[in-house]
């Protein structure tokens, strides 16, 4: 099977710098998320990867989790299939080593450890389901690069399809390190599915605000969190469609660029105008819209919900947008464990330098 677990060969299960027929090797990461499958295929280079391919598709797997506690039937083949592209992909392009992991849907489903093993038959790809601190821990180390070394924390936060991570790490002297995390059991899916979608009216986007906002005081007051950006010590740092998204549409994008979005800063107040621009357009036109699409029509509203209790809750005043994570993060880790030991600051250099696709 491809994917057998963290640092081992796809091909052979054992774990080599090269692979058994000398070639270089060739690193594969999936992120099976309640929304999204997404894939990156990676050389490495000097400090960092060089990504070879990658694949990204909507899945859904988890719409209905929220009502009936399992992934169903039509949500499963969507993603089986957008698994197959993905093994085909690794297969293809010479996969030496890769990771596979699923999170909150695969998680919280009663069937997700069902379907896991149906996705192993049927493609080859071999999946865990990771912790939320493990899930945590892989998007900082993926948008570890992004940070501003001079300011001494930051909240990072990924909006995801069915739970939102939230991370409190120090970041001074050019090394991240993670001091608490916290996995919101909120995500754009449920909250869709729970408030609309389609047409979200005050209220509703309200009772989302104030859902986010009320979850975060405990760890706020947990770790002095609005204290120290009182004291401007803290950065904040987001990756999520939603991000990504707002991002796009402030710049006028004529269709979505990584390369424009990817470590962007977006002020609180043009958040706050791109929200607004946002709810006040219709379903048919957020569809119309070339960075947010039919796909995410129905669930950008209740990701602006999310960052706006995320906002309200830390008035840093700017953000930076990541369109990166944990697909990096999983690639990084899995170079690393292939080196021989490097001294501190060769590791540092590793993780904060990825290099761009």
């Amino acid at each position: 099977m491809i994917g057998r677990g963290r640092g081992r060969s796809a091909a052979s299960g054992t774990s080599h710098s090269r692979s058994g027929d000398g070639r270089d090797p060739v690193y594969a990461a999936v992120d099976l998320g309640t929304n999204n499958c997404r894939l990156l295929i990676a050389r490495p280079v000097l400090n960092g990867f060089k990504v070879i391919d990658a694949f990204s598709r909507i899945v859904r797997l988890g719409e209905g989790l929220e009502r009936d506690g399992r992934l169903s039937e039509a949500a499963v083949m969507r993603t089986i299939e957008a698994l197959r592209i993905c093994a085909e992909k690794m297969r293809r392009r010479g996969v030496t080593h890769a990771r596979n992991v699923a999170t909150e849907a695969c998680r919280r489903a009663s069937n997700g450890a069902l379907f896991l093993s149906r996705v192993a038959s049927e493609t080859g790809l071999a999946f865990e389901i990771i912790a939320p601190d493990e899930e945590a821990r892989l998007a900082m180390a993926g948008c570890a690069s992004l940070l501003d070394p001079r300011i001494p924390y930051a909240l990072l936060f990924d909006i995801g399809g069915g739970s939102t991570e939230i991370i409190w790490l120090a970041a001074s002297g050019g090394n991240a390190q993670m001091l608490a995390s916290m996995s919101l059991p909120v995500g754009v899916v449920g909250f869709a599915e729970r408030y609309g979608g389609y047409q979200v009216d005050g209220d509703a986007y309200d009772a989302m605000v104030a859902a986010v906002d009320a979850a975060l005081a405990p760890f706020d007051a947990a770790h002095g969190i609005s204290a120290a950006i009182s004291r401007g010590m803290v950065q904040m740092l987001g990756t999520s469609g939603t991000i990504t998204t707002i991002a796009g549409v402030h710049l006028e994008l004529p269709r979505y660029d990584r390369s424009v979005v990817d470590g962007c800063y977006l002020p609180f107040d043009t958040v706050q105008q791109v929200v607004a621009r946002l709810r006040a357009m219709s379903y048919e036109e957020r569809k119309a819209h070339p960075c947010v699409g039919y796909e995410r029509a129905d669930l950008v509203i209740a990701g602006l919900a999310i960052l706006e209790g995320i906002c309200r809750s830390w008035q840093v005043g700017r953000l930076r947008v990541a369109d990166r994570g944990l697909r990096e993060g999983i690639l990084l880790g899995l170079m690393q464990a292939q080196r021989p030991a490097p001294d501190r600051g060769e590791d540092v250099a590793l993780a904060l330098a990825p290099a761009r696709p």
